[in-house]
């Protein structure tokens, strides 16, 4: 069983997810949800597009890829986790992927961002080189579309460490009351 929070602590949770307010305060509005498909729906249709200004809205929370996050927030730990790869000690790869993001980032005046969860530092960087070459409003589409994907694996995270307070706290009410053997 998942135990999905309410109110605040929804909230709270989904903008660690989506530096969003109106995503997160629209999906924090649907709740009580009965499942986490119930939840990641409600999360990927108010995701579903993000305008030009929720997305610059977004960026600001999210590091470059190759560096080290920054601070101890759950956003920050998110992005730890997923820039994880098994590539990440490579030096070329590592100077390659920062000449890409000053490139990317003179052309579109904003960080490149990538759901780099599960791809390696070559993949990022294949796709950086790509994406260097789109328009303007089709690289605007992408982000918004990665900040949506990063949201939602973000958002099963926290599903599973939810089910697991769960667990937790279903184990803690099923164990049987201490007896009084006194007398």
């Amino acid at each position: 069983m998942t135990t999905i929070p309410v109110g605040d602590d929804l909230r709270t949770a989904l903008l660690a997810c989506l530096a969003v307010p109106r995503w997160a305060d629209e999906v924090a509005a649907r709740a009580p949800f009965a499942s986490v498909a119930d939840l990641t729906e409600a999360a990927r249709a108010a995701a579903t597009p993000l305008p030009r200004s929720e997305i610059d809205q977004a960026m600001a929370e999210h590091p470059r890829i190759g560096e080290k996050p920054r601070g101890t927030s759950q956003a920050a730990g998110f992005s730890r986790a997923e820039q994880a790869a098994v590539d990440a000690d490579d030096a070329d790869l590592a100077a390659a992927i920062a000449d890409g993001n000053r490139v990317y980032e003179e052309r579109f005046d904003r960080v490149f961002l990538i759901r780099a969860a599960g791809r390696s530092r070559r993949e990022i960087l294949t796709e950086l080189q790509r994406r260097l070459t789109l328009d303007e409003t089709t690289e605007a589409a992408i982000v918004g579309s990665e900040l949506r994907d990063i949201a939602l694996l973000r958002l099963g995270v926290l599903a599973r460490q939810w089910q697991d307070d769960s667990v937790q706290e279903t184990e803690a009410t099923d164990s049987p009351a201490p007896r009084d053997t006194r007398g």
